[in-house]
């Protein structure tokens, strides 16, 4: 049974830094695109940054330029950089896998920052 298992989050003051990692267990195979959402109280889920193969990320323009998302494709684990914090990122932030035409979630990891 594939799991995804985020770590990283927590309160943080605006201005600072968090870093988010998944790591993934019970797969043999690797994920074509790892990769972040996230969903504020009463917002949909939005997408935060993915990563295809160990090449190609992707952002939301909200993020860019203070999140870094990467790869390690050996252990099957991505890890979300953030800076610049700013209240509004506050969200759960999921972590999301896709792979042999089957897409995978996270349970969430909580990030809360404070002005």
């Amino acid at each position: 049974q594939v799991q995804l298992v985020e770590s990283g989050g927590g309160l943080v003051q605006a201005g600072g830094s968090l870093r988010l990692s998944c790591a993934a267990s019970g797969t043999f195979f690797k994920f074509d695109v790892m990769g972040w959402y996230r969903q504020a109280p009463g917002k949909q889920r939005e997408l935060v940054a993915t990563v295809t193969g160990n090449v190609y990320t992707n952002y939301a323009d909200s993020v860019k330029g203070r999140f870094t998302a990467s790869r390690e494709n050996a252990r099957n684990t991505v890890f979300l950089q953030m800076n610049s914090l700013r209240p509004e990122d506050t969200a759960v932030y999921y972590c999301n896998a896709l792979g042999r035409s089957r897409e995978y979630w996270g349970q969430g990891t909580q990030v809360t920052v404070s002005s």
